[in-house]
């Protein structure tokens, strides 16, 4: 094997095992969020606490997108441990808030609709993983369409339109798709202009904000998802 070749090999071999740790830490990440969501709403006394009480509530949501903005712009800083920590706790509190989806789904259609979301996105991942178009455009782009849909959503809160509550859905749906295909993209491209044996906590943090990024694509995805396909109680 000559020297590029070689070269190439160690490559790939670099970007699989990267790839695959920030895989496995947004499944951490997952199952963490499940799991405490499942065990909040099996509680009548945690769903007391939690959704009787608004400023809990609002206070916990508030704190959620606090970690993820502090996560994303200060992780270069942070020790390894430190990001972990920080995004198993984000994970944690958004089981917490997510636990209403077991007072108003049925469990039959949040199970079905769950592995119909895992299905969509390792189908985008996997486009965007092995695709040689840049997806940098369809991501602005993407991400335009992300801040439309938090603006219409904010409006429906006066509204209460259960039309447009579908359209943001569906939309949602293709533009959380869109971004899977495109932060996996970006990921690769991460991990090929890393060099092999690069320090260990450097890789850990970039695993980490990897995996936050696909975790926050997933969980929206399967909320989309869930308001479109779920059966309600």
């Amino acid at each position: 094997m000559d020297s590029i070749s070689l070269k190439r090999t160690q490559t790939q071999v670099w970007v699989n095992e990267f790839v695959r740790s920030v895989y496995n830490w947004m499944a951490v990440g997952l199952t963490l969020t499940g799991a405490i969501a499942y065990g909040v709403a099996g509680s009548p006394s945690m769903i007391r606490l939690i959704f009787g009480n608004q400023i809990l509530f609002f206070g916990l949501i508030i704190a959620e997108l606090g970690l993820v903005f502090y996560l994303s712009a200060r992780i270069q800083r942070l020790q390894a441990g430190t990001a972990t920590a920080l995004f198993v706790l984000y994970a944690g509190l958004n089981g917490v808030t997510l636990s209403f989806i077991f007072l108003v789904y049925t469990k039959t259609s949040i199970a079905s609709t769950f592995f119909i979301c895992a299905g969509t996105f390792v189908a985008a991942s996997i486009y965007g993983m092995s695709t040689k178009r840049d997806l940098t455009s369809m991501g602005s782009f993407m991400a335009m369409g992300l801040i439309g849909i938090i603006i219409a959503s904010v409006v429906n809160l006066f509204f209460r339109s259960t039309g447009m509550q579908m359209i943001i859905s569906y939309i949602g749906v293709i533009v959380f798709v869109g971004l899977t295909a495109y932060d996996t993209q970006k990921l690769k491209g991460m991990a090929m202009t890393q060099p092999a044996g690069l320090d260990a906590g450097v890789v850990r943090k970039g695993a980490i904000l990897g995996a936050l990024s696909l975790y926050l694509d997933f969980i929206n995805l399967f909320l989309m998802l869930l308001r479109i396909l779920g059966n309600r109680e």
